[in-house]
């Protein structure tokens, strides 16, 4: 399956698997209560790649966190961005691999858990940090809220409104200021952007 996209002023055609259902994998499912979420495009990847579009990253190191079908991190490459996109299903990086060179944009992807997180930790601090649906569990809002603080001053989370979200941003603002606004065009979802103390604003 194929969708077009408008970027930063180009047109990004994503390939993208035509049913997420079909990957169900129970074996991986049993081992790690792994679901392929990566295979869907979720309304926060959309606004979270509109956002991330819209901003100047000359120059900038840009890390995406559970990035799927890596849209905010082919945004962040078209502005500029040295991106390093991570998620921990290895067919959601080959495919955002693909998808990168059919488009001719450069980026990295690799394969990386939060519970594992040195390969990150190894090239911290990132200039931004991004994020689009990830507090879907509880679990990874708690990796998440003692994963961020360590990788970098800036962050900018795209959320539905998860269950898990609003007590991950009332603990996170130990380490952050938290600003929240609506996604431009997607309305159902809320963009954060996190800033350390003495981090960019």
């Amino acid at each position: 399956m194929e969708e077009a996209f408008e970027l930063a002023g180009r047109r990004v055609s994503l390939l993208r698997p035509p049913s997420a259902d079909e990957l169900i994998d129970e074996a991986a499912f049993d081992e790690d209560e792994f679901l392929p979420y990566w295979a869907e495009l979720w309304p926060s990847g959309v606004a979270l790649a509109q956002a991330v579009a819209a901003l100047d990253l000359r120059g900038r190191r840009v890390l995406e966190l559970g990035c799927g079908l890596g849209l905010p991190s082919l945004a962040a490459a078209l502005r500029g961005a040295e991106v390093l996109a991570t998620d921990w299903a290895a067919d959601a990086v080959r495919l955002l691999r693909r998808n990168a060179e059919r488009n001719g944009v450069a980026l990295r992807a690799e394969r990386v858990r939060w519970d594992e997180p040195e390969p990150l930790l190894r090239e911290a601090p990132w200039d931004l940090v991004l994020g689009a649906d990830l507090l879907y569990e509880r679990r990874n809002a708690e990796q998440l809220e003692r994963l961020l603080p360590r990788l970098g001053p800036e962050a900018l989370l795209a959320d539905p409104g998860r269950p898990f979200a609003g007590g991950f941003l009332e603990r996170i603002r130990c380490s952050f200021r938290v600003r929240s606004r609506r996604g431009a065009e997607q309305p159902a979802v809320t963009l954060h952007r996190l800033s350390a103390p003495g981090g960019d604003t």
